[in-house]
C-alpha cells in the first residue's frame, strides 16, 4: 500500500470590500480605464482588505471554512503550512499565527515563501510530511495582502492584484499506489534565481529596512510563464503516470487572462475544462490556486474522482505543478 495526502475539505475568504475597475480610472495617480484592464488581464474586479485586515485573520478563516468542509476540529490537525509573500510581521509566521488562532494545541507551522507560485510549493510540502508519516493531517493556506504593496503611481502593476485567502486539509490515506488514487499523485518545482529582477518587491529588512512596492517587467514575465508552466504540468503529468486526455481540470495561478489562455492552448485543452477566477479576484498571488479550487468545489464542477492540474509561477523565477486526484 501507499500513503497519498488526500484533499478531505476546502474553503477560501474574501475581504468584503470590492473593487471594480471604475475605481482605477477614477483614480488621479494613474490613468487607464476599465476597457484597458479587462483587454490586457481579463480582470474585471478585486477585493482588498480592510484597513487593520491581516493575512493571518484571513488564512485563519479560509481554514476554518476548510475545517468546517472536512468536518474536522483545529486538533485534529498536525500541521500548519501557510504559503505568503505578505505577511503580518517579519516574525513569527503567518502559520503560528493560524496555529493559535485555530486553537490548535499541539502541532506544528511555518510559512513557505515561493510568491505567485506559494501554494505549489506548499502542496509539495505538505504531500512530503504526509508521505513521510511526519504529519496526518495538514491544512495548507494561500493568503496574501497585495493591496499593501502596490505602487499607486504604475498602472501596469496596482490594477493587476487582490486579497484572499484559500485553505485545503491533506489528509494520509492509504491507496494502491497507482494513477486511480485519490489525492497528491506528482509534484514538480523549480525556480531560477537569474531572472530575479523581472519580478520583485524593492524593499526588505536587509536590504532596505522597508516594504517597497511592487516591481515587473510584465512582457517578460509573460514569456516566461506560458513555456514554463506548460512544461512543468506535462513533466508532472509524466511522473503521476496519466496523460492530458486524463485531466479533468485545470486549475492554475489566476494572474492573468491571457496567460491562462496561452499555457491551457499550448498544453492541448480547451478552455471549457479550465476553472478561471481571474476576473472576479485579480492576481491574488499564493492564494489564487486555493482560492479557484474552492469554487470549483463549491459550484459542483470539481467532483470527487476529477483529476487537477495545479501550476504557477512567481518571482523568483519559482515555478512549479502538483497533479492531484479530487
Amino acid at each position: 500500500m501507499t500513503i497519498r495526502a488526500v484533499p478531505v475539505g476546502i474553503g477560501h475568504y474574501l475581504p468584503e470590500r470590492i473593487v471594480p475597475n471604475a475605481e482605477f480610472e477614477a483614480m488621479d495617480t494613474i490613468e487607464t480605464s476599465d476597457e484597458w484592464i479587462r483587454a490586457r488581464s481579463g480582470i474585471e474586479r478585486r477585493h482588498f482588505a480592510a484597513e487593520g485586515e491581516t493575512t493571518s485573520q484571513m488564512a485563519i478563516a479560509a481554514a476554518e471554512r476548510a475545517l468546517a468542509h472536512a468536518g474536522l476540529s483545529a486538533d485534529d490537525l498536525d500541521a500548519v503550512v501557510v504559503a505568503t509573500s505578505t505577511p503580518d510581521l517579519t516574525f513569527p509566521s503567518v502559520a503560528t499565527m493560524v496555529q493559535a488562532g485555530l486553537g490548535m494545541t499541539k502541532g506544528f507551522a511555518f510559512d513557505v515563501q515561493a510568491v505567485c507560485a506559494g501554494f505549489v510549493y506548499a502542496l509539495a510540502n505538505a504531500n512530503a510530511l504526509i508521505v513521510s508519516g511526519q504529519a496526518n493531517r495538514v491544512v495548507v493556506i494561500g493568503a496574501e495582502t497585495f493591496s499593501r504593496i502596490m505602487d499607486w503611481t504604475d498602472r501596469t502593476t496596482c490594477v493587476l492584484f487582490g486579497d484572499g485567502a484559500g485553505a485545503l486539509i491533506l489528509e494520509a490515506q492509504e491507496s494502491a499506489g497507482t494513477s486511480d488514487d485519490s489525492g497528491i499523485l506528482a509534484t514538480d518545482l523549480h525556480s531560477d534565481g537569474t531572472h530575479r529582477d523581472l519580478l520583485y518587491v524593492d524593499g526588505g529588512v536587509s536590504a532596505t529596512q522597508s516594504t517597497g512596492v511592487l516591481k515587473m517587467q510584465g512582457k517578460e514575465v509573460f514569456r516566461h510563464a506560458v513555456e514554463k508552466l506548460t512544461k512543468t504540468a506535462e513533466t508532472a503529468l509524466d511522473k503521476a503516470g496519466v496523460g492530458v486526455a486524463d485531466v479533468d481540470w485545470v486549475v492554475p495561478h489566476q494572474a492573468n487572462i491571457r496567460i491562462i489562455t496561452g499555457t491551457v492552448k499550448k498544453f492541448g485543452l480547451p478552455m471549457d475544462k479550465v476553472i478561471v477566477t481571474v476576473q472576479d479576484h485579480g492576481n491574488t498571488s499564493a492564494a489564487s490556486i486555493p482560492l479557484a479550487m474552492s469554487v470549483g468545489v463549491s459550484d459542483g464542477r470539481i467532483q470527487k474522482g476529477d483529476l487537477l492540474v495545479t501550476e504557477a509561477i512567481g518571482g523568483g523565477l519559482a515555478w512549479g505543478a502538483v497533479i492531484l486526484r479530487w
